[in-house]
């Protein structure tokens, strides 16, 4: 089976799946955070690189200050406790995973950068999976803050072209995604990574993300996989 390199999933539907099951909304993230720990464990297991969450996105500031304060809050619990077993326990060592915070992290509450600054420090150097976090983090805000790097260097626009502007962008040193899936019915790709996607395939998947199985991971990598990439050639 052909397995993506970088994998992007888009976990949506926490919140709705919460209502569903009437259940309080914390409950629908804190089963879709482990949902994503079991989810990160599957994809390293099926060879996959590279895996992008796109969690909070440059848009989402402008929900209410309660919703914010309460991402913020659990965003920052998630990993300080995570943290916490990595440093104490072999099986989180064994699992290999760096993990990276990609976004306008300087936007982040103070206790939350600590955390993110914490916990890529503890797993820089571990080689299984590259589990990467778009927090604050928006297609658009990311092709700006390239322009802008290169105009305060001053490039001439002749030397400007596709490769030397692909540099620039946050997740330069990434593979372009090669499959984005996203769960919980929407069929958008909301501001994500609009540079680098423009040749990945996509898949929406209509269950909520606190229901994503393994086995219906295994359906949605056969899709890929029969899926002939010609990138317009």
């Amino acid at each position: 089976m052909d397995i993506p390199n970088h994998l992007v999933i888009f976990p949506d539907g926490n919140a709705r799946w919460a209502k569903q099951n009437n259940l309080p909304a914390l409950e629908g993230y804190k089963k879709g955070y482990q949902n994503l720990l079991d989810f990160s464990e599957w994809c390293k297991n099926r060879g996959v690189k590279v895996l992008t969450v796109y969690g909070f996105t440059t848009e989402n500031w402008d929900r209410g200050s309660s919703a914010i304060s309460f991402l913020m809050d659990l965003f920052e619990d998630l990993l300080v406790k995570n943290l916490e077993k990595y440093l104490k326990t072999d099986d989180w060592h064994k699992m290999g995973v760096k993990i990276r915070v990609v976004g306008q992290k300087d936007k982040l509450p103070k206790a939350v950068q600590r955390a993110i600054e914490k916990m890529e420090e503890a797993t820089k150097d571990n080689k299984s999976l590259f589990l990467n976090l778009c927090v604050s983090y928006g297609g658009k805000w990311d092709i700006l803050q390239a322009v802008k790097k290169i105009a305060k260097e001053k490039i001439p626009a002749e030397k400007i072209d596709e490769k030397l502007f692909s540099k620039y962008l946050s997740m330069s040193d990434l593979p372009d995604p090669d499959f984005i899936i996203r769960a919980g019915g929407n069929m958008r790709l909301s501001n994500f990574s609009l540079w680098q996607s423009a040749y990945s395939e996509l898949y929406f998947y209509p269950k909520y993300w606190p229901d994503f199985t393994e086995q219906d991971l295994d359906a949605v990598l056969a899709d890929f996989s029969a899926r002939s990439r010609r990138f317009v050639k």
